[in-house]
């Protein structure tokens, strides 16, 4: 290929890419300026009404930008634009659960404001709601984009085909791993570097369930660990920190990995301690 077809194969493919691309860059301030205008309050809570209306109304001009390319006419960019700010009332209200969720069971959490602005976990939920939306409206190439941006930015991926309950937590977060065929009860409690994932990575098993079912008020510590499509962890139950699960768990069980400590003394040890490095 010489020089010239190479710059004419990406003239074309461009002007065809941007048909199905989101501008990421707008895509990110939008999340983020979506996030703030439901969550922290702008010059202090001062502006009233009409600033918070004109906000919204700037937003729904930007979203459907962002839109333009996956839609065929302007109609169908207003039925989507519609669509996805009509639900942004009800994903709020799920989401001020979520944050009572963060208040009422960590005791570093001094007041319901401090979650709203300074909890990565909150701010990956919120776009992982917000997110979960557009998937079911059908672009999923922008939920996935919105997923990946908080991904980027606390550590925490959450998949935006997950099912997740209401008054969902996650503590510290970085680490977190949520898969695409998830399904998460209500009151559920993550702690860093929790893996909800898949046995299997083959592609054949795209359209299959894939990864765990949590059921209510579950409560998983870090370095957990849990795998497969099959795999159910029954309500009430506590998954200590590092254990490595592949296979459902009964309603109300406790699962941990039980360390043994001894000390040395005078004696010496039954056997020798080699170590490699």
């Amino acid at each position: 290929m010489n020089e010239s077809t190479f710059l004419q194969t990406l003239y074309h493919r461009n002007k065809k890419c941007y048909q199905v691309f989101p501008d990421k860059h707008a895509t990110e301030s939008f999340i983020d300026d979506l996030f703030h205008l439901c969550f922290v309050p702008k010059n202090n809570g001062l502006g009233g009404l009409m600033a918070i209306q004109r906000d919204y109304a700037d937003l729904k001009v930007r979203f459907q930008s962002i839109v333009s390319g996956f839609l065929p006419d302007a109609k169908a960019i207003d039925d989507i634009t519609n669509q996805f700010f009509e639900k942004i009332p009800e994903v709020y209200e799920v989401l001020l659960a979520d944050a009572q969720a963060i208040l009422s069971s960590d005791p570093a959490a001094q007041s319901l404001e401090e979650v709203l602005v300074a909890y990565p976990g909150f701010f990956a939920t919120a776009v992982y709601r917000f997110s979960n939306v557009l998937w079911h409206l059908n672009l999923r190439l922008l939920a996935r984009l919105l997923t990946e941006i908080a991904h980027s930015k606390t550590g925490i991926d959450i998949h935006p085909g997950a099912t997740i309950g209401h008054s969902f937590s996650i503590d510290h977060g970085t680490g977190v791993v949520i898969g695409e065929t998830c399904i998460l009860g209500n009151n559920v409690k993550l702690y860093q570097s929790v893996t909800l994932g898949a046995l299997s990575v083959d592609k054949k098993d795209a359209t299959t369930k894939r990864h765990p079912t949590i059921e209510d008020n579950v409560v998983i510590y870090s370095g957990a660990t849990i795998l497969g499509g099959d795999t159910i962890i029954g309500h009430d139950s506590i998954i200590g920190g590092n254990v490595w699960l592949t296979y459902s768990v009964e309603p109300f069980s406790v699962v941990y990995h039980k360390s043994e400590v001894k000390v040395r003394d005078n004696n010496p040890f039954p056997e020798p301690l080699n170590y490699v490095i």
